[in-house]
């Protein structure tokens, strides 16, 4: 009678196992996945305030503009003579 009862009871046990061990398997991968993005997004966050930054400076500095305007497009004043160095191999 009470080997009945416990081979029911684990029955159940293993049943319900079956059922809810898919759902939860999901859970924990969306969780990590939810945990993923949020590290995604704040990362995100920082570069986007940097660029803001970064946007700031280059409409409200001259003297900056200048210097991206040389660097990365090669603008070089009236009178000057651009010079580009060529690495040896």
């Amino acid at each position: 009678m009470i080997l009945k009862k416990l081979f029911s009871l684990f029955g159940a046990a293993v049943f319900l196992l079956i059922i809810f061990l898919p759902g939860y398997t999901k859970l924990q991968e969306l969780r990590d996945k939810n945990h993923d993005l949020e590290k995604k997004i704040k990362y995100l966050n920082v570069e986007n305030a940097l660029l803001q930054q970064e946007l700031k400076r280059i409409e409200n500095d001259p003297v900056y503009q200048e210097k991206i305007a040389r660097e990365k497009m090669g603008v070089v004043r009236k009178g000057e003579v651009p010079i580009k160095v060529i690495p040896e191999k």
